[in-house]
């Protein structure tokens, strides 16, 4: 009896189109081939074969780098752009919150007791002066 294996996690998986590729895979590879292979037949009259060869290469490896690169669910373009709009644009925040608990102590109620209510307040104890050091300081 055949096994197929079959994933925990379907979120992952994705639809093949075609040759086993993605649609996102075909689109990529097949600008890379529009781009790469004029390249190449143009300038291997020119510099040569081996040359022309790795300027090919070279034109076609941004496209494959964006057909297959992907980290934590996301495409290599939208982790380029949000570390283009991370480093260029300035570092504002649309809104400041407010700290409730530095406005909580700002505004502190006195609470009265049943035993406090018959009590005179006395006043709150004076701070102490520090002494003052004595010797040479550096």
């Amino acid at each position: 009896m055949p096994y197929v294996p079959v994933p925990k996690d379907l979120t992952k998986v994705k639809t093949k189109l075609m040759f086993n590729l993605t649609k996102r895979q075909l689109i990529c590879f097949s600008a890379a081939a529009v781009v790469g292979l004029p390249a190449y037949f143009l300038t291997r009259g020119a510099i040569g074969n081996t040359a022309s060869v790795l300027l090919m290469i070279g034109i076609m490896s941004p496209f494959f780098f964006f057909a297959m690169y992907e980290k934590d669910g996301q495409p290599a373009e939208k982790i380029l752009k949000n570390i283009i709009r991370f480093k260029l644009w300035p570092k504002q925040r649309p809104y400041r919150t407010e700290n409730l608990y530095r406005t909580l102590s700002k505004k502190e109620v006195p609470t009265v007791d049943a035993k406090q209510a018959g009590r005179r307040k006395t006043p709150a104890p004076k701070e102490r002066k520090k002494p003052k050091k004595c010797g040479k300081t550096a």
